[in-house]
């Protein structure tokens, strides 16, 4: 089963004192390109969530968001409350010498260097393996639309190879005649331009051979219908990856298909492989999406 690079997942869940979110998009990409944006929360795991970004999605580009809301238990920040209480004993003092008012004592002192401070918390080992499930959903919901998008792909690619073959088989019926039909034509101007009593039949009827042995295409069509085959083999096959192989097969499909369109030399062949052109090029197009 194909699996298509462009998806889509997100999952939220809070459990405790916090609420996780995480979002991941994926597009096309020869490499995996991930783009990760996370808070400081999740800072000493960043690499383990690259790992598993990469060992669940392979390739394409990816940006994955994920944000933690601290609920009303948690504390964003550290008072340094033993400061505070010197700060205010030594201000409320002058402001009594001063005969100041001291309402506003309190915010000014908030305002002093390391009183207030962020807290530095990483989330534990616990947390993050209960934050990792969130992450496991969201991945899952990815994958799947990945999956769907993919078993259109795949039937998409299936109609585009029957239709080479088709055409495969159409030229491979017309192949005999079109031999006939070079040998006659050859025969009719050596006939008109040296006249036939002037034709060594032997040594012409050797040169025909050569010749028709030099535009034969049937070892073209053998080794095409070979890579149709090997091309559905793939498709079957229960590898996670098969873009990249699968552009490579099609690589050998179209040098088949020229190399037949260049020794045809024939009007209804020539059809046949434009056909088969345009249904690889819509083959390439579609293989491009595929993980």
């Amino acid at each position: 089963m194909l699996k298509s690079m462009t998806g889509f997942g997100r999952a939220e869940q809070t459990v405790g004192d916090k609420t996780y979110l995480v979002e991941i998009k994926a597009l096309n990409g020869k490499q995996l390109d991930v783009q990760l944006k996370i808070p400081a929360l999740l800072k000493a795991y960043e690499f383990d969530i690259r790992n598993i970004l990469q060992e669940q999605l392979l390739r394409g580009t990816i940006d994955c968001y994920i944000s933690i809301k601290l609920n009303g238990t948690s504390k964003p920040v550290v008072l340094n409350t033993d400061l505070i209480k010197s700060y205010y004993q030594q201000l409320e003092g002058l402001a009594s010498d001063l005969k100041t008012d001291t309402h506003s004592l309190l915010a000014a002192i908030l305002r002093l260097p390391e009183v207030v401070s962020p807290a530095n918390e990483v989330l534990s080992k616990e947390e993050f393996e209960l934050f990792k499930t969130v992450l496991d959903a969201a991945l899952k919901e990815l994958n799947q639309h990945r999956t769907e998008e993919g078993a259109s792909i795949e039937k998409d690619l299936t109609n585009h190879i029957n239709n080479i073959e088709k055409q495969e088989a159409n030229i491979m019926v017309h192949e005999p005649a079109r031999k006939i039909r070079i040998k006659e034509e050859i025969k009719n101007l050596l006939a008109e331009h040296v006249g036939n009593e002037n034709i060594d039949t032997n040594r012409m009827e050797q040169e025909l051979i050569y010749y028709i042995e030099k535009i034969d295409i049937h070892e073209e069509q053998v080794r095409l219908k070979q890579h149709c085959i090997y091309f559905r083999e793939i498709l079957q096959s229960n590898e996670a990856s098969k873009g990249k192989k699968l552009s490579f097969v099609l690589q050998e499909i179209g040098r088949e298909i020229n190399t037949t369109g260049s020794k045809a030399y024939d009007a209804d062949i020539q059809k046949f492989v434009v056909h088969m052109k345009d249904d690889l090029e819509k083959a390439k197009e579609q293989v491009l999406n595929v993980l």
